[in-house]
Order: C-alpha cells, then structure tokens, then sequence
C-alpha cells in the first residue's frame, strides 16, 4: 500500500481523484487540499509516498510547491494544460495527467507510482543485506557497506568510518579486507585508505572529497582511480 494526498484549487478535481484513489486497492488517498499553505504544512510534517498536484493555482504553482518541498514524493501531475509537459520530466514526475482524465489513465499513472515504490524498497533491502562481519575486541560486529564512509589503515588494524556511527577498529590488514569487498564498489586509493566508489564526491590535485574528509591518492594508486572513473590529470 502506498500513501498519497492531492491538491487542487477546484473541488471537483478533488473529489474525482478521491472517487478513483478509493476503487485502487493499493492505494490510501490520506488527504485532500484546496489551500497550498494547509498542504505546505501537511507535507512538512507527514511522509506521503505520492502527490497528486495541480499547476495553475491561485497562491503558487504546483511546480514551485513541489521545488520548495524538502522532502519530495513521488510526483504525479493533475492539470487542464498541456505545456507544463517537458518540464515535469525535468522534475522526475511518476506522469502527467492532463484533464479530464479517465479512470483508466489515472490507474495507469498510479500503477507507475507503485512499481516504484516497489523497486525503490526492494533495492534498499538488498543493499542493506550486503555485509561483512568482522572480529573486534569485543567479538563480532556486523558492517553494512553501504554504511561505510572511507576506511584507514593502521598498521595491522584497520578503522572503519561509518555514517551516522562510531568508527570499528579490527584487527586486520587492508590486503584482507580488501578480498572480502566487492571490488566493483571499493577501491583502494592509497596504502592507508579504502574508499567506496559511490561515496566519491570529487578529485582534485590527488585529494578525494567524501563526507567533508580529504583522502589523498597514493602514487602507486593513481592509475587503477583514473580506470575506475576514465579520467587523466
């Protein structure tokens, strides 16, 4: 099951996609709004998974809504104009749907909204399934790898800088925990550092920026970087 709201400035609108929302079983139409303001502070306050929005209204257009939004839903345009079209595709929307609108075409653009839904959760369950468990002092600790920010090398320890979370030291070489991540998504930059590959926010002048830490690039691995990311100096 999925959540939703809709906003619209007419009522009718309103009422329409209540009537269809209620004859899809997957799919909870939590609220409706007429006001902007009202919907401004809903979204700010609960997590809907879809927004049904408007563009023409009176105080501020769905697009600049849907911008202003620090959260954003998955977006499913509901408008009488035809226009807007390009520039919901710039916004990601789920579809766009340009009144009036059938039952069946609004089913439509719902099943999308939830197809998804599925395979968002479905990749953010298998992500947080791949692991590694290491030997600490204390005895075993399990590692999310998508949790992991960089890792630093300390003689025969290793320490492990994780999002959210204190760092784990282990007792281990870098050559080891090397072979127990997945190669396609780690990479080692320096002899001291082992950096996940999509954590990457830039290289410049043989420093890698990730979370706010500079990881410089060892020499001896400047060249498996540049095949990684098909760059030169």
């Amino acid at each position: 099951m999925i959540t939703a709201i809709a906003i619209d400035d007419e009522p009718l609108a309103l009422e329409l996609i209540d009537t269809y929302c209620k004859r899809l079983d997957f799919l909870a139409l939590e609220k409706t709004f007429s006001n902007t303001t009202q919907a401004i502070q809903y979204l700010q306050k609960s997590a809907i998974d879809v927004l049904f929005l408007d563009i023409n209204m009176p105080a501020i257009s769905g697009i600049e809504l849907y911008k202003s939004l620090a959260h954003k839903p998955m977006l499913i345009f509901t408008t009488s104009y035809s226009e807007y079209a390009l520039e919901s595709y710039v916004l990601n929307a789920i579809d766009y749907l340009q009144k009036p609108f059938t039952f069946s075409r609004f089913e439509q653009a719902a099943l999308k909204a939830f197809d998804r839904y599925n395979l968002v959760q479905k990749a953010t369950v298998t992500e947080q399934t791949k692991f590694i468990l290491l030997k600490v002092d204390s005895g075993v600790v399990k590692v999310i790898l998508s949790d992991i920010v960089f890792i630093e090398g300390l003689d025969n320890y290793i320490k492990i800088h994780l999002q959210r979370q204190a760092p784990i030291v282990a007792r281990l070489t870098m050559k080891s925990l090397l072979e127990k991540l997945n190669g396609s998504e780690f990479v080692r930059v320096h002899r001291s550092y082992i950096v996940p590959i999509n954590k990457i926010e830039s290289i410049k002048q043989k420093l890698i920026a990730i979370a706010g830490e500079e990881i410089p690039v060892g020499k001896n691995y400047e060249e498996g970087l540049k095949q990684v990311f098909h760059y030169n100096d």
